[in-house]
């Protein structure tokens, strides 16, 4: 099963020539039952084709049970980014950035590569303040057209702020996350367990609720 046409992959390849440099996508996965696992490593095997600047590398969450705690992973599929000196910049993807998220995995990418919009001035000051770990969840469905906005500004202030992690979680392969943090609709931001809302709202709204957090 092919998850991209030639048409998207020949678009891919042209976006990713913008790339500043290279990037690696640690998946990790388990033996056993893990239902998306599969396709999402062909999924991302088709992405990576697409460019030299890309590369896969592939976990499994038992076995390579230090790395996850490293990269603070605790569900499968999670793909971790990875920046051009392997370093891990509190970036990840929870389930298969597939349909409309593949919008805010290829933003992100062109992110981590050096290549994507910088932050205003005071953004930027604001981001920097920030010296106590935050971690944003954004939930996501794969058919909402509005989610990947959300997804991609959680993750560019991720790159901007080591204090901050950041991670798109696919509401439906999920279900129990999504239960506990009671999405109902998406996309919906989490932060630190605790301060919520909804909608790709400007950056300025997920500052405020970090500067509250």
């Amino acid at each position: 099963m092919s998850f991209l046409n030639d048409e998207v992959k020949g678009q891919l390849k042209g976006i990713f020539e913008k790339m500043n440099n290279e990037v690696t996508l640690a998946l990790f996965t388990k033996e056993g039952p893990c239902e998306t696992c599969p396709e999402t490593q062909s999924y991302l095997e088709e992405v990576v084709s697409t460019t030299d600047k890309l590369s896969l590398k592939l976990y499994d969450l038992n076995t390579d049970k230090e790395l996850a705690e490293k990269y603070e992973v605790s569900h499968v599929p999670s793909i971790v980014v990875l920046d051009k000196d392997k370093e891990y910049r509190g970036i990840k993807f929870v389930g298969i950035p597939a349909g409309h998220e593949i919008n805010s995995l290829v933003n992100t990418l062109l992110s981590v590569s050096g290549s994507g919009s910088p932050l205003s001035k005071e953004l930027e000051e604001r981001v920097a303040k920030v010296d106590k770990p935050v971690n944003i969840k954004v939930f996501v469905t794969l058919s909402c057209p509005h989610c990947p906005g959300a997804v991609e500004k959680a993750h560019l202030l991720a790159l901007e702020n080591p204090n901050i992690s950041a991670e798109m979680v696919e509401a439906q392969t999920f279900a129990a996350l999504s239960d506990q943090f009671n999405v109902s609709s998406v996309p919906k931001i989490v932060i630190n367990d605790e301060f919520e809302f909804v909608g790709n709202q400007p950056l300025e709204v997920f500052m405020d609720t970090i500067e509250k957090a």
